[in-house]
């Protein structure tokens, strides 16, 4: 059996992975830089770390990782957050099997403008996108679609994401300077759908696909049942493929009321389709097996965040005249987060939150942007030879 490291113990989707991971009989360790995280008080975790927050203290962080490698005898680390990043760049250092790729790959993933190259480059279907650096690209995205969509080409849960914005709420919105850019992709009006895959050498061992049906704002997906989509799964297959992928993935994507899907953006981390795959019992053998039959969920499999339904889902299903929809969904999908063998991340779950709040206060951010201050990747280099303390500490 193998001795796992985690990060990201903060985000759901973490201990799904470690609950499932230690149900095949593994040992689980948990790395995070927030203090009080959901991940924390679980009793699958026979350790947790605290460590420097990767943003801020990159360098810092990946030497806390080796000396917890080191001391553990750590056989896997697999990151799931934002921090991916971090340790795709500093992964060299690390003395185990870390379950990521390149930087070099994962950044033509999550910039969006190196992600829609990349698709186009393979011939897969992408909304018409420009890069915009400067007011003339803006005045020309607006010359070429009526309704449009502008990012900025490094952003998450659609925080930043303008929808149909008229030129002048564009114009008085976007910010141009050499660190930033955004892209203006053409609207396309439909529903929007999820995807979570976990590959191997450029092939597909595991995934799931949902529709976005409820979400904590115009982003994260807070409810998740299983889909049958084999037009998708097909598009990732050659995506993978071609760009040789190991890791894992996660892609949103638009189905338009003709039928065609186009692919908006790809995440290469951890997401919410682990909550739909985690309870199969070869979860953690499409982590280490390319040669694994690729995992899918179980049909109609439905799962939700249940605090996030009441605290984000309700309200909005109000609004939108979907509250059969909402109480339906609350009623019949599992919350990913209470387990009656493992209840205090339910129970002790505000914690986290509460450190949010403060956060996002102190900074005059969203609560949302608060979950991914200290861990967030907007294309920085870093520079792994500065000599710093390789010290870590146990929370």
């Amino acid at each position: 059996m193998a001795r796992i490291l985690l990060t990201g113990g903060r985000a759901p989707a973490t201990l799904e992975l470690a609950r499932a991971f230690h149900r095949a009989g593994h040992t689980i360790f948990m790395a995070e830089s927030l203090r009080g995280h959901l991940s924390r008080p679980s009793n699958v975790i026979k350790r947790n770390f605290l460590v420097p927050p990767p943003r801020q203290q990159p360098v810092n962080f990946i030497n806390a990782l080796k000396a917890i490698i080191v001391e553990n005898k750590i056989d896997m680390l697999v990151p799931t957050c934002e921090e991916v990043f971090y340790v795709a760049m500093g992964r060299e250092k690390l003395p185990c099997l870390v379950f990521v790729d390149s930087i070099n790959k994962l950044n033509d993933l999550h910039n969006k403008w190196n992600f829609v190259v990349n698709a186009v480059g393979h011939e897969l279907f992408i909304p018409e996108t420009m890069l915009i650096k400067n007011q003339d690209d803006l005045l020309h995205a607006y010359s070429q679609w009526r309704q449009l969509v502008i990012k900025p080409v490094y952003s998450r849960f659609a925080t930043r994401t303008l929808i149909r914005p008229t030129l002048k709420q564009a114009m008085s919105t976007l910010k141009f300077n050499t660190k930033s850019a955004w892209i203006a992709q053409e609207y396309i009006q439909g529903n929007q759908i999820c995807t979570y895959s976990i590959c191997l050498n450029g092939r597909i061992t595991a995934h799931a696909a949902y529709p976005s049906t409820f979400t904590a704002g115009q982003g994260a997906a807070i409810a998740f049942k299983s889909v049958n989509r084999p037009e998708i799964f097909k598009w990732i297959k050659t995506f993978v493929e071609k760009n040789s992928f190991t890791g894992q993935i996660a892609f949103d994507f638009i189905e338009a009321p003709d039928g065609l899907l186009y692919a908006l953006e790809c995440n290469p981390r951890t997401t919410s389709g682990a909550h739909l795959l985690a309870s199969h019992p070869n979860f953690f053998e499409a982590f280490i097996n390319p040669n694994i039959l690729s995992i899918l969920p179980q049909k109609n499999h439905s799962a939700m965040l249940g605090t996030a339904m009441i605290s984000y889902g309700l309200v909005d299903a109000f609004k939108r005249k979907k509250l059969r929809d909402w109480f339906m969904t609350f009623l019949t999908s599992k919350d990913v987060i209470f387990d009656i063998r493992d209840p205090l991340p339910y129970l002790l779950q505000f914690r986290g939150i509460w450190t949010y709040l403060m956060l996002a206060r102190a900074q005059k951010i969203t609560a949302l942007e608060a979950s991914t201050f200290d861990i967030e990747w907007n294309g920085e280099s870093v520079d792994f030879e500065e000599k710093t303390s390789p010290r870590s500490a146990q929370t």
